[in-house]
């Protein structure tokens, strides 16, 4: 090479790598490089840290700083993943409003109009919640494993009305035990009961109302098979069983404390009469104490994220429910979140006010109300005034002999 130094006509072209590059021109001494654009400015070539190539061109010939070109393909690639993860979670939210619909299209729905001149609309919600012994959707080894035996038709276990109110106040469960001597319609004067099996869910619904005087805003009724079912899909509930409890007629022989129950010892547990002291009142307190227990292991994380457990608790709920015609999926889910309140003690566990639990009448040993307080109740839930704690004389106790 000769030892003259280049001039401007010494600029040699370099291949163009993008918009704005065109020449470039070296110094005698090979170190100093620059690249001179459109613009007429000149950038330092081999710099450290400066890259050579035009804007989304080229690639860093430095040692600290990457191109605006080499940053964007990763960028691309993050898209592809954060699309697949919102329709997975829009999946995932159709499918946990799907299942609910679906158990719901299952159910079945009868005519529970009662007859007779109704009660005034309440300002809170008043639903029956009826516990039936029907043996419909058992098979016959289910039948011998749940100790039911094979009685048709179907009659009340437990009868509880469900109050929502609208001022804000808690939610409460009302046990109505099963023996309560109270005037049915067209029928005189018999356990409570036997409205149910003289004209069905229509004359329990409009006997509950003539001693209420309170108008019943939907009718929820489930039966054995649905019972079981329920407790099987969430793998069992949490009990703490008040003493042993050795029941041949409900198919049980419990320990007393704490414990996991299956379906078939679940059931017997709120079926059991004979081995309570208590007889019916000890059962309608059993019935919402699971009613609190089964709701506390539905709304668990491993019930409710786990699609295979989710779907099988909705649709074994939905097995032998019986429902109103006029009752609502919205009248539904608000049993559900009483029932729920109930189990995070945000909701009362109540029983109808008793004067006596032998009262004898012409359908023999029965349950007598204490009237002056269960009005005093019933007036409280249809003025829908707040209840915070148990009004007296709703703890089962009776106020007589």
């Amino acid at each position: 090479m000769s030892g003259r130094h280049p001039g401007p006509d010494d600029a040699r072209p370099i291949p163009q790598r993008g918009d704005g590059v065109r020449t470039a021109a070296r110094t005698d001494d090979q170190d100093d490089v620059y690249v001179v654009d459109v613009r007429g400015r000149k950038r330092e070539r081999g710099a450290p840290g400066v890259a050579t190539g035009a804007a989304g061109g080229g690639a860093a010939t430095g040692t600290g700083t990457q191109s605006e070109g080499s940053r964007a393909p990763r960028r691309r690639r993050r898209f592809p993943v954060v699309r697949v993860l919102v329709v997975l979670l829009v999946a995932w939210l159709a499918f946990m409003a799907y299942t609910p619909w679906h158990a719901w299209s299952t159910v079945t729905k009868v005519d529970t109009t009662p007859g007779g001149t109704r009660p005034a609309q309440s300002k809170g919600y008043n639903y029956l919640l009826v516990g039936s012994d029907s043996r419909e959707g058992l098979t016959a080894a289910q039948k011998k494993e749940y100790a039911t035996g094979n009685a048709a038709g179907r009659r009340t276990d437990s009868i509880i009305l469900v109050h929502v109110p609208q001022s804000g106040g808690k939610p409460s469960l009302v046990s109505l035990p099963r023996d309560s001597y109270v005037p049915i319609p067209g029928k005189g004067s018999n356990k409570i009961n036997a409205a149910f099996s003289f004209g069905g869910p229509n004359l329990l619904v409009e006997t509950v109302e003539q001693v209420t005087d309170l108008h019943i805003d939907g009718y929820v009724e489930i039966g054995f098979a649905g019972f079981a079912s329920v407790v099987d899909s969430v793998g069992g509930v949490d009990i703490c069983v008040p003493f042993h409890m050795n029941d041949k007629k409900a198919g049980i022989n419990l320990q007393k404390g704490c414990q996991l129950l299956d379906g078939k010892n679940a059931l017997g547990f709120v079926r059991a009469r004979y081995s309570d002291p208590r007889g019916d009142i000890g059962r309608a307190e059993r019935q919402r104490q699971f009613l609190s227990a089964i709701m506390k292991k539905a709304l668990t994380p491993s019930t409710v994220l786990v699609p295979t457990r989710y779907w099988a608790f909705s649709h074994a709920s939905a097995k032998g429910l019986i429902v109103g015609e006029d009752t609502s999926t919205r009248d539904a889910s608000r049993v559900l979140l009483a029932m729920r309140a109930v189990s995070q003690g945000k909701g009362l566990s109540l029983v109808v006010p008793l004067q006596s639990l032998n009262y004898q009448t012409n359908a023999g040993s029965s349950v007598k109300w204490d009237t002056a307080r269960a009005k005093a109740l019933f007036t409280d839930l249809r003025e829908d005034k707040p209840l915070e704690s148990p009004p007296p004389g709703t703890d089962g106790k009776p106020s007589g002999g």
